[in-house]
Parts: C-alpha cells; sequence; structure tokens
C-alpha cells in the first residue's frame, strides 16, 4: 500500500505505518501535524532515499537525492524518541528531508515543515506499506522542466513490478 500526502495522513492514522496493521493511534503513536510554519507549504524539496526496506522503493537508488513537489499544511512527522530509535533501528524510516548536497536538515529551508529528524516518510516493518509527503507521483513529460535533479522515484514501476 501506498500514501502520498493526504493517503499518508490516513496510513499513519489508521496505524498501518508504522505498524503494519490497523491499530488507530493511542496519545505515543507516530503521527503527523501542522508545519512549524503554521500555514501550508507548496515547493520543491530535496528527499533522499535511506532504507530499501520497501518494495515500493526498489527502483530508487538508496542514498540518491531526489526533487518532488510538497504541498500540505499538516506534514511535520512527530514521534517521541523510543519511536524515532525504533523506526531508525528497524529500517523504517524510508526517506528524509535533505538540502542539495543530501544532507538531512531541520532547516525549514529544506525540511518544508519542521519534521522530527527531517523524516519524509516511513514504512510498515515489513515495507509493504510506505507513507510519505512529497508528492513524487507528480513526474511526467512536460512536468518541473525547469526544475534541476533527479525527479522520477519510479515507485509504479516498482510497485508493478512487485504485484506482478
Amino acid at each position: 500500500m501506498l500514501g502520498i500526502c493526504n493517503g499518508f495522513q490516513a496510513l499513519i492514522k489508521l496505524g498501518l505505518v508504522p505498524h503494519g496493521r490497523i491499530t488507530g493511534q493511542d496519545a505515543d503513536s507516530p503521527t503527523l501535524t501542522f508545519n512549524t510554519i503554521n500555514r501550508h507549504v507548496s515547493k520543491m524539496v530535496y528527499t533522499k532515499v535511506v532504507s530499501n526496506l520497501s518494495p515500493w522503493l526498489s527502483k530508487a537508488e538508496c542514498g540518491a537525492t531526489y526533487v518532488i513537489p510538497a504541498s500540505h499544511g499538516e506534514g511535520r512527522f512527530v514521534a517521541n524518541d523510543e519511536w524515532l530509535k525504533k523506526l531508525a533501528a528497524n529500517g523504517q524510516i524510508a526517506t528524509r528531508y535533505v538540502d542539495p548536497d543530501g544532507n538531512c536538515s531541520m532547516d525549514e529551508e529544506w525540511n518544508v515543515n519542521g519534521s522530527y529528524l527531517a523524516i519524509e516518510g516511513i514504512t510498515s516493518p515489513d515495507g509493504r506499506v510506505f507513507g510519505k509527503m512529497g508528492h513524487a507521483e507528480r513526474i511526467g513529460d512536460g512536468v518541473a522542466l525547469n526544475i534541476y535533479g533527479q525527479q522520477d522515484m519510479r515507485l509504479f514501476e516498482a510497485g508493478v513490478d512487485y504485484f506482478r
């Protein structure tokens, strides 16, 4: 299952990420909340693939930076220290906001919503459920031609290959 932006919000509220099953949320659950700038953000962002756990990312290069559109008002990923450590240890942190040099950043120029640990996307423990904020689906001929950088994470190609 893949959830982008509002789809990610639904996956996390259901518990499908980070748990891999419907659990709902409790007070300690990771969640998505209002951007630190307290308004909608719409701009191109740099994201880095930091885990190849998910079949959705099997065609993306682990360690590569992709330039994709972000457009949301409630996209800031928040979690307590215990959850952040668990997600990192399990390889469930899939993508992170980075600067143009590929360095994770808490600077709002690059981490546009203030997500903890610059997290842009996470997976379920087995990687089959993937939620992310950036609109990696907004690609195609004639789209963002004036934007420098690699844009196609090949998510859907990877998904098709996985389900064949």
